[in-house]
């Protein structure tokens, strides 16, 4: 045993000694800044001297020898010196970068714009990332819900990310800890209009792609095509299929209950068989949960609620708006299938608190993109589970927010699945590397990181190129958010 020790000590010696040459070589290199100098002169001091060694116990000295002390921080004296940005694959890539040398990586939520980050770059500037939940209330009133609530959760995830690198730690355990080691995943499959072509692409799901969870589209636009399936549909531009939003008075910025469609019984019919023909190819042990319904009333969600309680679906998602809690709560009282909604709902206070103070759904669904970040969404699975509300996530971002998800869903013990959107897309895990031991999805589910800081991942940068928008360059710098132009206080 003392051999072994011995051997260990020489071989941390050897290690020292370079690492301090490589230390002061950049130390007296005249272009190291003052900042970079000082903290490479504390990291110099930052471990014990071998000679310390020689004195402590042969318990103390493995454990001294064998850790893994990070050095590529100083956590206190982190401060955050740009925020960057780059469009790839049509996702808002955010790098918050420090005095340091390590950023972190958030991601603004699919369909939102990348600005609604950068506004609160001269907010953050000069303050330490390690303070999150600081940062984060300073930032927090400029979120809302939907879309509007991307640039602060794209920040709250960066900052946790540079926390994890910081310390040299997984954000999970930041969160408190894990509950899982791997993350159960439910593949998101757009609809097809033939049910005999969608129930084979949902086969192959289970089959080949090794999923346990399934979701699909089941909306009015599958019998759109049926004479007499829907009422009033041909009024609404847009009704049975796509539709612009900047329309205002257009059907997509209607709200359910003012747009008087309906659906027939011989459209309920249609939509009966679409999903029987799901369930004759996956058989009825796979869960299989439904979304984009349509802009219908509480009337018809029922109706329609009740014609597919046969075939046992995990649950109906956003049949009316989230804010109704009283038609949620209807809704959720007259039918026997699960009810869901939440990817729109920012925070938990004023936005998913009532839903679930009510009892008006049976399962929540947040985006961490919208809803506030890694722990606020942890905050919200938590309050669920007091109230006996199961959470699944929403996600339809890149493999940034896919993984922040990943470490959210480990540290709440109430999660069901989490959503993979990009199934389909054969080059979207490449976006990124791990920079743990482990995958990002093995067979059908994501791969906690248990040796890797932060989110665990870093840019393929040459992958990411590829997939840049015409909108700018890879994280080009941003001096005109530097400064602060407003007096942000809500009170005086």
């Amino acid at each position: 045993m003392k051999k072994i020790i011995e051997s260990i000590k020489e071989q941390n010696r050897q290690m020292e000694e370079a690492e301090a040459a490589a230390i002061n070589a950049e130390i007296d290199n005249p272009a190291t800044d003052n900042s970079r100098r000082n903290f490479l002169k504390k990291a110099a001091f930052g471990g014990i001297a071998i000679g310390g060694l020689m004195s402590l116990k042969i318990e103390d000295t493995v454990a001294q020898t064998t850790s893994k002390v990070s050095r590529a921080s100083s956590p206190s004296d982190l401060k955050i010196t740009d925020m960057r940005l780059a469009m790839i694959a049509s996702k808002p890539i955010i790098r918050i970068d420090t005095n340091q040398g390590i950023y972190g990586l958030g991601e603004v939520r699919d369909g939102a714009d990348g600005r609604y980050a950068l506004f609160l770059k001269s907010r953050i500037l000069g303050l330490n990332p390690c303070n999150v939940e600081m940062l984060f209330r300073i930032i927090r009133q400029f979120g809302y819900h939907g879309r509007q609530g991307g640039g602060v959760c794209a920040v709250e995830m960066a900052l946790w990310d540079l926390c994890g690198k910081a310390y040299n730690v997984p954000a999970w355990q930041l969160l408190g800890g894990r509950f899982r080691d791997k993350i159960r995943l439910y593949a998101d499959t757009p609809g097809a209009r033939d049910p005999q072509t969608f129930a084979v692409t949902m086969k192959r799901r289970v089959d080949e792609q090794g999923f346990t969870w399934l979701k699909m589209d089941l909306g009015i636009h599958v019998v759109a095509n049926i004479p007499d399936a829907i009422v009033n549909s041909k009024f609404w531009d847009g009704a049975t299929g796509q539709y612009d939003l900047r329309d205002y008075m257009g059907y997509g910025n209607t709200l359910h209950p003012f747009t008087q469609v309906q659906i027939t019984e011989k459209g309920l019919a249609g939509l009966a068989e679409y999903v029987e023909s799901v369930r004759n190819a996956v058989g009825y042990e796979m869960p299989l949960c439904s979304d984009h319904f349509g802009h219908f009333d509480l009337n018809n969600s029922i109706r329609f609620a009740e014609a597919m309680e046969k075939y046992r679906l995990a649950w109906v998602e956003d049949m009316v708006p989230w804010f109704y809690t009283d038609q949620w709560k209807l809704v959720t009282d007259a039918i026997k299938t699960p009810t869901c909604t939440g990817e729109d709902i920012y925070l938990l206070k004023n936005g998913f608190r009532p839903l679930l103070d009510a009892r008006a759904v049976d399962i929540i669904q947040p985006d961490l993109g919208t809803a506030g970040g890694l722990l606020e969404t942890k905050k919200i699975g938590d309050y669920a589970e007091e109230c006996g509300v199961a959470m699944a996530l929403h996600m339809a971002g890149s493999p940034v927010c896919f993984m922040a998800n990943v470490h959210c869903a480990a540290a709440t013990q109430n999660f069901l699945a989490l959503e993979h959107h990009s199934v389909d897309t054969p080059w979207w895990i490449n976006l990124v590397k791990m920079t743990g031991s482990k995958p990002m999805i093995e067979n059908g589910f994501a791969i906690v990181p248990l040796d890797a800081p932060g989110l665990g991942i870093e840019l393929n940068e040459e992958e990411c190129k590829k997939r840049l928008g015409k909108e700018g360059g890879y994280f080009e710098p941003t001096p005109e958010w530097d400064q602060k132009r407003s007096h942000d206080r809500l009170w005086s």
